[in-house]
């Protein structure tokens, strides 16, 4: 699974294995967002908080729809409100928002 990594930020570094679970994973998500019942309990108990520099409506709705199908609990963060426009730096908030 991914190598044991938490983050996805490109795949030149993944190995075919990574690819096919990457997509094994799409086919199932896809199948339960077309069903009646879209939660699961992949992610109960956990928290996703998703931080977007830039608008993008669709993009952020779509994580935020994500988290609440595998039964996260889910928070927004736009950055122009947020503690980086008063000079914060995005590892201060990444640091602060991991202890919570």
């Amino acid at each position: 699974m991914l190598s044991g990594r938490k983050d996805l930020l490109g795949i030149q570094e993944l190995s075919k294995e990574d690819i096919l679970y990457i997509l094994d994973k799409a086919e199932d998500m896809k199948k339960i967002v077309l069903s009646d019942n879209k939660k699961t309990s992949h992610l109960q108990g956990k928290s996703v908080i998703t931080l977007f520099y830039e608008n993008s409506t669709r993009t952020r709705t779509s994580f935020e729809l994500a988290s609440k199908y595998m039964s996260a609990a889910s928070a927004n963060i736009a950055a122009s409100g947020s503690s980086i426009q008063k000079g914060e730096s995005l590892i201060d908030t990444g640091k602060t928002l991991d202890s919570m």
